[in-house]
């Protein structure tokens, strides 16, 4: 049930990130100065924890170390 949900919520924020500009579904307005963007940065930070859940580390798939 936790892997369905964590699934579940990845594939939204991908949506959600992939949508152009002011399109079907917009928390915060882009035009606003200095926060416009912080819902997008929200997205992806959320997203890229949905991913580390499932292995893909993708922040250090870089990393020499690994």
């Amino acid at each position: 049930m936790k892997r369905t949900a964590i699934f579940l919520l990845g594939f939204l924020l991908l949506i959600y990130l992939l949508n152009p500009t002011a399109g079907f579904f917009e928390l915060i307005p882009d035009n606003i100065p200095l926060i416009g963007n912080l819902d997008e940065a929200a997205a992806m930070t959320l997203l890229l924890m949905c991913l580390r859940y499932f292995g893909y580390d993708l922040p250090n798939i870089f990393n020499p170390k690994r």
